[in-house]
């Protein structure tokens, strides 16, 4: 059993057949061979249902909406702006502003495509001009367009809890300080590599000028995640008010909400939402005969009956994590994996929470991991005259920050869960 839905699996993406699609065959082709026959399709449309009927997943598209708003908004211009004038005088300042403005854009979208072709579209032309290197560029552009699924809100984080029913406000809290760690890892590590760069400082007024213009974009996630670790609102109503403030963003301040930017906002809403959604009810059909069929159980069985370190499966875990993203994008591992992996990860008795921060890590590596790391693409769309190979090159300092950080995490997994006592 364990090898058709692996090798069905395998055969069927490398045929190309969408990850939802793929996914929901196996499950209806698995319950006719293995419950009963034709009887047991009358479990689709219940499954189907059950697996969208979870309050937690309202919060997703919400957050895609918002982070929608402001890839059209022109937020990310400014920030970006800000953030040159207060660091551009250090060594490598335009490589520490870059990152700076990906990690403020990736609290406030939440979405490492929608950072990665906001800020990269913005910082690449304009540091290649300044004389940084432009393989140096792409590296922490791609790196620092992964921040989006690591600082809250993320939507790796809403998926991890819809599928676990884990706590969405203790996820999104416990990835606050991993995301400062890595994001001034990479700020350290581009500072040094362009340490020879050092442009005009801004005079105290233009700096000035530019925070209060980027003010807007600034209180957002201190409205979304202050409001969510002082309880004062949950993650799905922070997801509400973070619509509503980012469309008065875009209509009231920046003034460019016409009808073609609105059209543009929906639409690509609700592809991205569509197809979130439809690997989920894939996801859960699949995990509904894999449970009949106790295909889970065993493994955990197997995994916790064995004479070895939990530490030692914990590692294969990272390993198994690290090859599957070099092919499958970061929402379809998570549905696929979660019902095997986290059952084993209680077993062993690991926290879940911090599990969750290091399942993100390992998300984000995926990102940037060829051949099919989305942020890799996302760079190469920008401007056409990247290769793939110089980004991937350029990226690897990076990733190895990553996987540091992963054993940083798993040493002192209180570096993730100690803000975390207070919150629902």
């Amino acid at each position: 059993m364990n090898i058709f839905f692996a090798g069905g699996l395998g055969t069927l993406l490398l045929l190309g057949l969408p990850v939802a699609f793929t996914l929901a065959f196996l499950a209806v082709v698995g319950m006719y061979i293995f419950n009963g026959g034709s009887l047991a399709f009358m479990q689709v449309p219940i499954i189907s249902y059950k697996s969208l009927d979870d309050f937690s997943l309202t919060a997703l598209p919400m957050y895609v909406l918002m982070s929608q708003i402001l890839l059209v908004s022109g937020v990310g211009k400014d920030l970006y702006e800000m953030a040159s004038r207060w660091f551009r005088h250090l060594p490598g300042g335009l490589a520490i502003a870059t990152l700076f403005c990906c990690a403020i854009f990736a609290a406030i979208s939440g979405s490492s495509v929608a950072t990665a072709i906001t800020v990269g579209s913005i910082a690449l032309p304009e540091m290649v001009r300044r004389g940084y290197n432009k393989r140096h560029v792409l590296g922490l552009l791609a790196a620092g367009g992964t921040l989006g699924i690591l600082i809250p809100p993320s939507v790796p984080m809403i998926i991890y809890g819809s599928v676990t029913g884990e706590s969405i406000g203790k996820l999104f809290i416990a990835g606050i300080v991993p995301g400062l760690i890595l994001t001034i890892s990479f700020m350290v590590f581009a500072s040094y590599q362009t340490r020879h760069i050092k442009d005009t400082p801004a005079t105290w007024k233009e700096r000035l000028d530019s925070t209060k213009t980027a003010i807007w974009g600034l209180m957002l996630p201190v409205i979304v995640i202050g409001g969510i670790y002082t309880g004062i609102f949950t993650p799905t109503e922070a997801a509400a008010i973070g619509v509503v403030f980012s469309f008065a963003i875009s209509a009231i301040v920046y003034r460019n909400l016409n009808w073609e930017n609105f059209k543009k906002i929906i639409i690509s809403t609700v592809k991205t939402n569509a197809m979130i959604l439809f690997i989920i009810v894939g996801a859960m059909l699949l995990g509904y005969i894999m449970t009949i069929l106790q295909i889970p159980q065993t493994i955990t069985a197997y995994a916790t009956e064995q004479d070895i370190s939990p530490w030692i499966i914990f590692i294969m875990i990272n390993v198994v994590l690290l090859v599957l993203g070099m092919f499958l994008e970061t929402i379809s591992i998570l549905v696929i994996t979660l019902p095997i992996l986290y059952p084993i990860i209680i077993a062993l008795g690991f926290d879940p929470i911090w599990f969750a921060i290091i399942m993100v890590i390992n998300m984000e590596l995926a990102l940037i991991s060829p051949p099919v790391g989305l942020n890799l693409f996302v760079l190469n769309g920008i401007d056409r005259t990247n290769t793939i190979d110089e980004i991937v090159k350029g990226v690897i300092p990076y990733a190895v920050i990553m996987v540091l950080t992963i054993v940083l995490l798993s040493v002192f997994p209180e570096i993730s869960t100690f803000m975390i006592k207070d919150v629902d």
